[in-house]
């Protein structure tokens, strides 16, 4: 998710996040847009955006990292946004929707790491 080398960042500087097309077809749709979420190392989220995704999924988002986030091990997180983004089962459900609605389910989150450096790093 976070191109190599970079894995860390101070406040003010870009990092790029990115993901290329799945090959399973996943038809999100012409509007689709992926939530990019950035976790500072105490868990809160300390960045919310939404950027636009390829009906397969694919999309570069670049964001600058907040002043005032905590130094240390922080977590990048990017997930389709209001779709049913945990189906375990292997089946595209959005692609031919029931009568019935679908409810977002809980499941873990895919972290990546991003150490934010302090000043003088």
């Amino acid at each position: 998710m976070l191109p190599q080398p970079q894995r860390t960042a101070k406040p003010g500087e870009q990092v790029t996040v990115s993901a290329p097309d799945t090959t399973c077809d996943a038809r999100y749709g012409a509007d689709a847009q992926i939530q990019v979420e950035l976790l500072d190392p105490y868990g809160p989220t300390v960045l919310e955006e939404l950027a636009p995704m390829t009906d397969d999924g694919g999309f570069s988002f670049v964001f600058t990292v907040p002043a005032g986030v905590a130094p240390g091990k922080a977590g990048v997180t990017a997930y389709p946004y209001n779709v049913d983004w945990c189906d375990d089962t292997g089946v595209n459900n959005r692609a031919a929707q029931a009568a019935q609605d679908l409810v977002r389910v809980s499941c873990a989150q895919r972290l990546v790491p991003l150490v934010v450096l302090g000043p003088g790093s």
